[in-house]
């Protein structure tokens, strides 16, 4: 029995037996309803238009919930036509005059039909969760419409129905009605989300993406290494705001930095404008996938800025890897490996010529040593960085929500690798002190530690600890879960034109995340049974070449198909949403997003999950947490029966 102790304390909730009673019956129901449907997205990279389409079509379901619904009197044109309703209200509703008596019939066309859909999403929650979801001033029009057909023997309540319709048309409140209705719909559709990693880098507003995620009901992430880039750059690791902001404007990614989280690019601009005056600067041209609206700066202006921010990048990059000789990467102090007389670099032996010779902010005496300007300009960006109220709000966000991984629901979530070596077994990391062995989940758990110590190091003002420092490793150190290659080849990607000096080799995990065994080994070492299935993100899906992202005979999935622009060449689609309802594990595959279309997601099932007709919430983690609850009820129930706790 639990402590007399703790059973007083929850008597206060539940001051007596008949309270007690009512809570237990209450979340007994629960457990018997299906369990909500979840979706899994990943590798979102600022794409924040595309994010926020699938979001509110919940990927394709909501119109195949209305085509379902209406297949009898809808075409397939209005069915297209209602669910952009649904999707945008406010943007599809502008243009219509509610006032006009033309649009009588459709107002109540349109609030007759969206109930209708409520209806048929809402049937797998309780009444109460239904009523929380809604704005409280409409709770009681939803609730008198939404059931009335619990009353459809009484004939006289169809009039009753019928004027409360005639009334919200005639007050003028159909409008905000009709869109209270679709943002419920939105969020009934959507139980819970999880983010498997990657809302960062290369898209134009990932910080678009962090506000809708902030505001959703239920969300959960996975973080990934674009995300511990930016975390560990809004922490002070100069690497990582140099590498953030590179990859930023490499990608026009203006808007996002200034607008979004007001980072002053004018020193810089200034600078690398001075600096690279008469240079052209060719292997540094930006790659333009968005118009920025608020900051247009010029191709050629664009290519000094990131070339600026590479070479302050790789002295700084230098200097952190000279500092933490445990991470390995010695090899990548490229700055150091330059013959600065005949510009050639050493790579394993081999001479190259480098494709760019201009480098007048380097001392060849000290070529990782920042110059003057450049450490001003380094300084006044970091503070930019630190000091964003937006930025910390969304790292804020991350660090609550997020995790290197999850379980959830018998399945396992994380973005990257676990990683191997290559006789198949668990890679063996020695930790930054060299005394320890780990891998698997307890590797995983060891970086997540350092990962929020680093956190927790920054609000002691404590900028340069190692865990901070370790942040760059996150990103791209060889046994970081995050990279799952051998090395980063940033520097010969610009300036090497050698293929094979670029090559960066993919962890032996790719290889053997295609054999269930492995998968089941996986799923075991982290407490889960072999039918459970692991939900990883990261590296894109070529469609164009045959691959599928269903891996070990669907035990595992890949689920990044390419959301970002700058991927969809490669793999012929948009990116991917696993959904797991109460029935079965669905694939929605993304077409490129266009404004002009709102294409939908093409849905198909890969799995049927349930094992007894549907999956409850007796079946789920959240059903675990309810049981518990439960009971401790009937406990403080005994108590109260045996005098052990007064009632009020």
């Amino acid at each position: 029995m639990r402590e007399l102790d703790y059973l007083k304390l929850l008597s206060r909730q539940f001051p007596n037996q008949e309270k007690t009673c009512v809570e237990i019956a209450n979340l007994s129901s629960i457990l018997t309803l299906p369990k909500g449907t979840e979706f899994f997205l990943s590798d979102l990279h600022g794409e924040h238009e595309a994010f926020i389409h699938l979001l509110r079509s919940a990927s394709g379901v909501i119109r195949s919930k209305i085509k379902f619904i209406f297949k009898e009197e809808m075409t397939d044109e209005e069915i297209l036509e209602f669910a952009n309703i649904i999707y945008y209200p406010e943007e599809q509703l502008d243009p219509i005059d509610f006032r006009k008596k033309e649009t009588y019939d459709f107002q109540k066309v349109t609030i007759m039909r969206l109930i209708k859909v409520v209806k048929d999403i809402a049937s797998k929650y309780s009444k109460s969760k239904v009523r929380k979801s809604l704005k409280q001033e409409y709770v009681y029009l939803l609730d008198e419409l939404l059931y009335k057909d619990t009353d459809r023997d009484n004939v006289k309540k169809e009039f009753y129905y019928e004027e409360i319709i005639n009334s919200i048309i005639e007050i003028g409140l159909s409008k905000t009605f009709i869109i209270e209705m679709c943002k419920l719909i939105q969020k009934l559709a959507v139980d819970t989300l999880h983010i498997v990693g990657d809302i960062f880098d290369r898209g134009p507003r990932h910080d678009l993406i962090l506000d809708e995620l902030i505001d959703f009901h239920n969300v959960d992430i996975e973080w990934g290494n674009h995300d511990i880039e930016w975390m560990g750059a809004s922490l002070g690791n100069e690497t990582l705001i140099l590498n953030a902001l590179r990859i930023a404007v490499r990608y026009n990614c203006y808007d996002m930095l200034e607008d979004g989280y007001g980072i002053s690019l004018r020193a810089l601009n200034d600078f690398a404008a001075r600096t690279y005056m008469n240079d052209p600067c060719e292997i540094f041209m930006p790659k333009i996938l968005d118009e920025n609206k608020y900051d247009v700066v010029r191709p050629s202006l664009s290519a000094k800025i990131q070339k600026a921010l590479a070479i302050m990048q790789f002295k700084v990059e230098g200097k952190l890897i000279k500092k933490h000789p445990e991470y390995g990467m010695t090899d990548r102090v490229m700055l150091e490996r330059i013959d600065y007389n005949d510009f050639t670099i050493d790579i394993k032996g081999q001479k190259y010529k480098l494709l760019d010779t201009s480098f007048p902010t380097i001392d060849v005496n000290d070529p990782l040593k920042l110059s003057e300007e450049e450490e001003v300009l380094l300084k006044s960006l970091k503070a930019s960085f630190i000091h964003s109220r937006k930025l910390k709000e969304h790292i804020k966000f991350l660090y609550d929500k997020g995790s290197l991984y999850k379980i959830h629901n018998g399945n396992l979530i994380y973005h990257g690798i676990i990683p191997f070596d290559k006789d198949g077994k668990y890679a063996v990391f020695k930790g930054f002190d060299g005394k320890q062995n780990l891998s698997g989940k307890e590797l995983l758990d060891y970086f997540e530690k350092i990962i929020r110590n680093a956190n927790s190091d920054v609000k002691m003002h404590n900028f340069d600890s190692d865990n901070v420092d370790a942040m760059f490793y996150m990103w791209c150190g060889s046994m970081s879960p995050l990279f799952g290659k051998d090395t980063i080849k940033t520097f010969e990607l610009y300036f090497v034109g050698e293929k094979e000096t670029q090559v960066e080799n993919k962890n032996e995990y790719y290889k053997l995340y295609q054999d269930e065994k492995t998968v089941i080994k996986i799923l075991n070492s982290f407490g889960l049974s072999e039918s459970g299935h692991i939900i990883n993100g990261h590296v894109p899906v070529k469609v164009l070449k045959g691959e599928s992202p269903v891996k070990a005979n669907g035990r595992l999935f890949i689920i990044d198909g390419g959301m970002s622009k700058s991927y969809q060449k490669s793999t012929g689609i948009a990116g991917y949403t696993l959904i797991s309802d109460s029935v079965h594990l669905t694939i929605a595959t993304h077409k490129p997003f266009d404004k002009e279309k709102f294409d939908t997601p093409e849905i198909k099932e890969v799995e049927n999950i349930a094992k007894n007709g549907r999956i409850r919430i007796k079946d789920t983690d959240r059903g675990k947490v309810i049981m518990e609850k439960i009971a401790d009820l009937k406990e403080l129930l005994v108590a109260y029966r045996n005098g052990l706790i007064k009632e009020e």
